[in-house]
């Protein structure tokens, strides 16, 4: 399964508690389809102490969430856009549906 987002991409969420928000990709997993970003879908995690002298307690982490409820960011028109593909001859590069930027 291929994801249309990359790590450090920046996305606007569509779909949830956290629609309209925007964020910078952390880690995309193909396998599963799934993408973590920075400040959306956070959850509270109970974290046991595991070293002599570690705080224990419960702390906000993000959590994945699917790839298709979020939508790139053009870098250069701002806009969420969709991605399309072109063969160069650097390879395989993608592009902005609205502005035809690279990113």
């Amino acid at each position: 399964m291929s994801v249309h987002v990359k790590t450090n991409d920046t996305v606007v969420i569509l779909t949830g508690k956290d629609k309209g928000k925007q964020g910078k990709v952390l880690a995309v997993s193909p396998k599963e389809g799934k993408i973590i970003v920075e400040g959306c879908n956070m959850i509270k995690k109970h974290v046991k102490p595991r070293k002599m002298g570690d705080k224990g307690g419960i702390v906000d982490a993000e959590s994945a969430m699917y790839a298709c409820k979020a939508m790139l960011v053009c870098p250069k028109c701002g806009k969420p856009t969709r991605v399309a593909h072109k063969i160069t001859a650097e390879g395989k590069v993608r592009l902005c549906k609205k502005c035809g930027e690279t990113f």
